[in-house]
């Protein structure tokens, strides 16, 4: 079968494309190597069309409950989700076709949608980005009740009907070998690189510093688990300390008005910014204005074992990082970063002044993260395991039949 009879069609739950940045390069990438994509994913800002074709890559987007924490609100947004993704998926069966359904978690349900296809010979790929038992934790803070053992069922159901998965580093990859029982040689490792072209390194804009002397950056999703309350405790004791920094935090999310509220309680509507979903463009600025950027992740069983996009990304633009001692962080930043005591704030603050202080040391880390990507992590050479991926699936290299 040649590469334009490859058809493939991704889901994605939590975020749109081409805003979820992973699903994004995925998609292209495989588009830009002959394959026929399809993409299924939900409205958001900025991307409201139900249907469009950008970069040859086909685009199905439908409506999703407003975003709200509770158990009850997630069990209500996956089940819409479902009901719409399983009516796209027909859509597109017919209209375009596909051969496979790759499903991006979370959640890990999307198997339930392959399998209306399966009897006409389509498989489940799973490209594991969230662990979600442990999500569930970090946002409700227990592993007991119904809710928390449908997360347990259902990562189980998940990888018990893939025929692989994709992994974004090696402790998922445990995982989904010692918990999904899947074999290691069905496991790929296929991390989050940023891609160099998109970020963009740039002149400062002094501006967005609003008279400070130094910023902070942060780039991410404005969550609970996301830490940024500790990233605001930081920012409190150095501003208390008497320090001239600005804090420039880009990003959107269901904890965004909470953060909000709590910086205005704690006197920092002076020095912090919450721009909100950002584009590039904004974002671009921001992180090359930062002197230093921030992983504010606090330590629980599902960060400690992430990789996150915003450590790459940093490191891409040539910044320095403080961000907790995490394993899975650790291992992308090496000697790009400086590690806080886990879920320490006054340690943060420390770490953040020590390198605000210390040009020479900044320039040194930003040096190395950069090249650290630009030699290992990019996503020009992390997408070779995608593509090699694909290339023995289409082969019959997992079940020793050709699709």
């Amino acid at each position: 079968m040649s590469g334009s009879d490859r058809k493939i069609l991704i889901i994605v739950e939590n975020l749109p494309v081409p805003f979820d940045t992973r699903v994004w390069q995925e998609a292209t990438t495989l588009a830009a190597n002959g394959y026929t994509v399809s993409v299924i994913c939900p409205k958001g800002k900025n991307y409201l069309n139900e249907e469009e074709t950008l970069e040859g890559v086909h685009i199905f987007r439908h409506d999703l409950p407003e975003a709200r924490d509770g158990a009850f609100a997630y069990f209500n947004e996956y089940t819409t989700a479902l009901r719409d993704e399983t009516r796209l998926a027909k859509r597109i069966r017919t209209e375009i076709g596909f051969d496979v359904i790759h499903g991006c978690n979370p959640p890990d349900d999307i198997y339930m949608v392959a399998r209306h296809f399966k009897k006409y010979g389509v498989r489940y790929v799973f490209d594991h980005h969230d662990i979600c038992p442990e999500l569930y934790e970090a946002k409700f803070g227990h592993t007991k009740g119904p809710f928390y053992a449908s997360q347990v069922y259902l990562e189980r159901q998940t990888y018990r009907h893939c025929t692989f998965a994709f992994v974004t580093n090696e402790s998922y990859k445990r995982i989904a070998i010692e918990r999904g029982g899947m074999s290691p040689d069905h496991v790929l490792v296929l991390r989050s690189g940023p891609k160099l072209e998109r970020m963009q390194i740039r002149p400062p804009q002094e501006a967005l510093k609003k008279g400070h002397r130094f910023m902070v950056g942060y780039l991410g999703v404005i969550g609970k688990q996301e830490g940024i309350d500790y990233l605001l405790e930081a920012a409190r004791t150095i501003k208390e300390q008497g320090h001239s920094v600005q804090w420039g935090i880009v990003g959107g999310g269901s904890y965004l008005e909470t953060a909000r509220a709590h910086a205005h309680q704690m006197g920092l509507d002076d020095c912090v910014t919450f721009t909100g979903r950002a584009p590039d463009d904004e974002m671009l600025s921001y992180l090359n204005t930062a002197d230093v950027c921030v992983n504010s992740d606090e330590y629980n069983a599902m960060n400690d074992k992430s990789t996150m996009n915003k450590v790459m990304e940093y490191m891409a633009l040539g910044k320095p990082i403080v961000q907790f001692d995490l394993t899975e962080g650790r291992y992308s930043a090496q000697e790009a970063s400086l590690y806080a005591r886990r879920n320490d704030a006054a340690d943060m603050a420390e770490k953040i002044m020590l390198l605000l202080e210390d040009p020479d040391r900044r320039k040194r880390m930003g040096e190395y993260g950069r090249q650290r990507v630009v030699n290992e992590l990019s996503w020009e050479h992390t997408s070779r395991v995608l593509l090699d991926g694909y290339e023995r699936f289409f082969s019959g290299g997992f079940d020793g039949r050709p699709v």
